[in-house]
C-alpha cells in the first residue's frame, strides 16, 4: 500500500518536532545518533526498528525539502577522535509541514467538540 502523496510518516513526523524543538537552542543541527536517541527518549520503550530506518526517513525528509544536511568539519571529529557526522536542520518548508501535522490533529478534537454540543 503507496502512502498518500504529501503526508508524512510517524517516524517522520518525529524526527521533525525532535529537529524543531532544538530550534530555540544555540545549535539548531542534529545528527543521526542525536535524533535515535532523542525519539528512543520521547517514546519511552519504543524505540526505532533499526537506524536505517531513521537514515531513510532523514533521506526522505531531504529529498522533499523538509531538511537541509551537511556534513560536519573534519576538524571537529578529528579532535574528538571520531568518524565525521551528517549534519541536519528542520527547513522553513519542514516547519511549515510540522505545523500543518500540528493543525490537522487538532481538527478532528474540534469537530468532535462541535458536534458534542450539537446533541
Amino acid at each position: 500500500m503507496r502512502r498518500k502523496a504529501g503526508t508524512l510518516l510517524s517516524i517522520e513526523i518525529a524526527i521533525l518536532q525532535v529537529g524543531m524543538a532544538l530550534l530555540p537552542g544555540s545549535d539548531p543541527e542534529f545528527h543521526g545518533y542525536a535524533i535515535a536517541r532523542e525519539i528512543r527518549d520521547q517514546e519511552g520503550a519504543r524505540s526505532l526498528t533499526a537506524h536505517g530506518t531513521l537514515y531513510r526517513a532523514l533521506e526522505r525528509l531531504e529529498i522533499r525539502g523538509l531538511l537541509a544536511s551537511r556534513w560536519e568539519d573534519p576538524e571537529i571529529a578529528a579532535a574528538e577522535e571520531r568518524p565525521r557526522r551528517r549534519m541536519y536542520r528542520v527547513t522553513a518548508e519542514g516547519e511549515a509541514a510540522i505545523q500543518a501535522v500540528r493543525e490537522s490533529a487538532k481538527q478532528p478534537a474540534k469537530a468532535l467538540k462541535r458536534g458534542l454540543a450539537a446533541s
